[in-house]
């Protein structure tokens, strides 16, 4: 507890606003007391020049009677008067004066009263500039004679008295101000500084919450019922809280159905076009279309297909065609061959785009083999008869999409017809190629020569069968 309330108080003194507030604090009462001091410092000198007239109240009497009585006689009034100013610690001179202003007699110090002063006045009192000499007039007016009576005096004591009162009053002030302005950092750390500096620590809490998606239920101000301003601002904070914590996560949350479609959506389409042609789709480039020089293109036929449709269920049939295909699939995968389509029973691959390869015909003729024995394992295991009729052609195509909708990526060119040709006009169970194809694989794999046959659309052409690898 007393460890809590040390850490307020040191808060309250490091506090910026805590400071301020205080030396405001503490130069206002300095000013209030200010303003209070001067009029008593003025009233304080007037109760010491009082004090001062009282002391020489009795001198004044004696002077009045003096006079009154014993002016006919002047060396006796001259000695009467010396002795009273002998017998005054404060008396340090007399002037006499007629009431038509006629000086009558000075003793001691010559008042600075001038005559001209006392018209229509019966006590006139002046201070001398240096503070040390206080002169009081009582003129015919007060004292119901036919002369005005000036006294001079010793002030010397009131200025110090005056310093050191205004010593002890300045002093009060300090120790009071210094008094108020403590309690005041002590009130206002414990009430306005501590908790406005828990409700930043709560705000950076809520910043690094927020950051990890954590719901933080133990804020400080979560914590305090205030009835004040501060507590309205420890309620918005907890509302703001609560309510960007609920965006945020329902953000997210639309990020994350946003995302998975997005992702849904990518993998739709690079199911259907190649990743570097979709991205130039993305991108706003339509009609795409790109020349290839260096390609081989493979037309695959399910021979059997037909007469298997006849005595199967549609549902069973595309299970089989597309376990078929599926194959296929990973094999394109496998040799990173690029599948343009199928069409029935159909199934059309390329190798060298869009990405241009040199070993184009090779992955091609991998992949042929490979079908081949898919299709054997095939049979063997559902006791079917289904052959393939593999055609391969090698050479330049013209490969893009094209279109607003249902977008394909597609070839077209010579070499593309030749390769349906040779799929088309090819034996059951055979891969046939063309010449160029040939020329590309004739080193490394094992090939019979069909001879010459004759392909529609373009004449007579020599063909061989591919059987292995060397």
């Amino acid at each position: 507890m007393k460890r809590k309330k040390l850490s307020i108080l040191l808060d309250a003194f490091q506090a910026r606003l805590s400071r301020q507030i205080t030396i405001w604090v503490f130069i206002s009462l300095l000013v209030i007391e200010g303003v209070i001091l001067i009029p008593s410092y003025f009233r304080r000198e007037q109760e010491l020049l009082l004090q001062l007239e009282q002391i020489s109240s009795f001198t004044l009497d004696s002077l009045v009677i003096l006079t009154q009585e014993e002016m006919s006689n002047h060396q006796v009034f001259q000695k009467r008067i010396q002795n009273i100013i002998k017998d005054s610690p404060i008396v340090l001179g007399i002037a006499i004066y007629q009431s038509n202003g006629k000086l009558m007699e000075t003793f001691g110090e010559m008042p600075e009263i001038a005559f001209d002063y006392l018209q229509d006045q019966k006590i006139f009192h002046q201070r001398s500039h240096d503070g040390t000499r206080y002169d009081v007039a009582w003129t015919n007016k007060h004292l119901g004679g036919d002369f005005i009576l000036i006294v001079r005096h010793d002030a010397s004591s009131v200025q110090p008295e005056l310093y050191a009162y205004i010593k002890r009053i300045g002093i009060l002030v300090l120790i009071i101000s210094a008094f108020v302005t403590f309690v005041t950092i002590i009130v206002l750390g414990s009430v306005v500084i501590s908790p406005i500096l828990r409700l930043r620590d709560d705000l950076i809490s809520a910043a690094d919450a927020l950051s990890k998606d954590e719901t933080k239920s133990d804020f400080y101000s979560f914590s305090i019922q205030r009835n004040d301003e501060l507590g309205e601002v420890m309620n918005a904070f907890n509302f703001m809280f609560h309510r960007v914590y609920q965006e945020i996560s329902q953000r997210k949350q639309a990020e994350a159905i946003l995302r998975s479609e997005q992702e849904t959506s990518e993998r739709l389409l690079l199911n259907i076009l190649p990743e570097a042609i979709a991205l130039r789709l993305k991108q706003g480039e339509n009609p795409i279309a790109d020349s290839f020089s260096d390609v081989t293109i493979l037309f695959a036929d399910l021979v059997g297909f037909t007469e298997l449709s006849s005595r199967t269920t549609p549902q069973e049939l595309v299970k089989l065609l597309n376990g078929i295909f599926s194959d296929f699939d990973q094999l394109t995968e496998k040799y990173h061959l690029e599948k343009i389509k199928t069409i029935g029973d159909n199934y059309m691959v390329a190798s060298g785009l869009p990405i241009p390869r040199l070993d184009h015909a090779i992955a091609i003729a991998d992949m042929a083999l490979e079908m081949q024995e898919i299709m054997i394992k095939f049979n063997e295991k559902k006791g079917e008869y289904l052959r393939l009729r593999i055609g391969i052609n090698s050479g330049s195509v013209v490969a893009g999409v094209i279109g607003t909708k249902k977008f394909i990526y597609d070839l077209w060119g010579d070499a593309v017809n030749t390769a349906s040709r040779m799929e088309s006009q090819g034996i059951p169970g055979k891969i046939q190629v063309t010449e160029s194809t040939y020329q590309l694989l004739c080193e490394q794999y094992i090939f019979e020569p069909r001879g010459s046959i004759y392909v529609k659309g373009k004449g007579n052409m020599i063909t061989y069968f591919l059987q292995g690898k060397k």
